[in-house]
């Protein structure tokens, strides 16, 4: 999802350029000020509230303002992305913009401010005045609105400046000049924004397989929680130790261990486009730790896959698989096998609801050849890849 606040005085020329910046992207358009100058006119609750401060040029209450916004937001649950125009205006919107973005599991991609010298803004709030007949366009509203912004929003521009995601822009110029100049930041922004996928499916789906092939198709770093466990048991580390009669029997290995363990490669791999994971999460608790570990490092969730097979499948390929050298040492016993498989269905069944539930999961039919399942997974992944890049 491409979230983009535009940012910058009035009169910097944010309406023009959102127009823009919406076809290009298909975004949802949330402008503060129309749709409380729609409230108003209407003669709302929320809009009789807002009248008197808005027509003098104040700031509407955070209240009024995150009402009006939720209220959009519910009404595009499918939305590509959205362009916040007029918010936020202070730190506190800012961090309440964090929360309702990590609500939904994602984040804000970029703020581009506009910026124009204030004798100019001035010249063009004047000329808009004329032919607008906005009561918010007269000389002495315009001098209220200037000092309103100088003293209470760009505060906000060093918030996104500690995050690294703050884009200052020439706002002077041809209007496609200044477009062209938005367009360049916003693919920087996602030059640097992490894909993260996870995988799903029943012991013995071909998760492993499928994840390190797109882990090197899309430069990711594949992160299996099992795989790291068995290397630790062989290194004899404290974790190994402990972690061992868990694995032995295919069970759930503590979530403290795994933590650690996902924190490290995550720490050593920053570089990567991004993560795939394979066996973390495997229960709700544990998606809401890779939340979590995620939001600590500015990424979320980009997009989960369910390689759907059907039980008697996966006992077939795990008992074949015991018999080769890939095995598992849970792979040798049957009872193993299926104890493994109902944990799936208790536990792991309501973490992947936990992200159907955010329109986050894809399911991919796991029968057939590696290499058709692969192009059927891979096919699902471009079209969260164009999306998210």
């Amino acid at each position: 999802m491409l979230n983009i606040a535009l940012f910058g005085p009035p009169g910097a020329g944010k309406g023009t350029q959102s127009k823009m910046l919406i076809e290009k992207y298909n975004l949802t358009y949330i402008s503060t000020g129309d749709i409380l100058r729609e409230e108003i006119a209407e003669g709302t609750e929320l809009g009789l509230k807002a009248k008197t401060v808005i027509e003098k040029g104040g700031l509407a209450s955070d209240e009024i303002i995150v009402q009006i916004i939720e209220q959009k937001i519910q009404r595009n649950p499918y939305a590509n992305g959205f362009l916040f125009d007029g918010f936020p205006r202070t730190i506190v919107q800012a961090y309440i913009l964090e929360g309702m973005l990590f609500k939904m599991n994602t984040r804000l991609t970029c703020m581009l401010s506009l910026e124009v010298p204030k004798n100019e803004l001035v010249k063009r709030l004047r000329e808009r005045g004329k032919v607008s007949g906005r009561k918010d366009d007269n000389e002495e509203v315009i001098q209220n609105r200037l000092r309103e912004y100088d003293q209470k929003t760009i505060p906000v521009a060093s918030f996104y400046k500690d995050k690294h995601i703050y884009y200052g822009i020439e706002g002077r110029g041809s209007v496609d000049d200044v477009f062209q100049r938005l367009d360049d930041a916003i693919k920087r922004s996602l030059e640097d924004r992490w894909v993260n996928i996870i995988l799903f499916g029943y012991p013995g789906a071909g998760k492993g397989t499928q994840a390190k092939k797109v882990a090197e198709q899309y430069n990711l770093h594949y992160i299996s929680t099992g795989k790291i466990l068995r290397q630790e048991i062989r290194d004899n580390t404290d974790i190994g130790k402990l972690a061992k009669p868990y694995m032995e029997k295919g069970a759930i290995v503590p979530d403290e261990y795994a933590i650690k363990l996902i924190e490290r490669k995550m720490e050593e791999h920053h570089k990567a486009n991004g993560f795939i994971f394979k066996g973390f999460p495997r229960t709700m608790v544990q998606a809401y730790i890779l939340d979590g570990m995620l939001h600590k490092v500015g990424s979320t969730v980009t997009s989960v896959f369910e390689l759907k097979i059907t039980a008697t499948e996966a006992v077939k390929r795990l008992v074949d698989r015991s018999k080769t050298e890939r095995r598992r040492p849970y792979d040798m016993q049957i009872e193993t096998i299926i104890s493994r498989l109902e944990e799936y269905e208790q536990r792991t069944l309501k973490a992947k609801e936990f992200y159907d539930k955010k329109h986050l999961l894809h399911v991919i039919d796991g029968i057939g050849s590696e290499d058709k399942v692969q192009e059927r997974l891979k096919n699902e992944i471009d079209k969260v890849v164009q999306q998210t890049l």
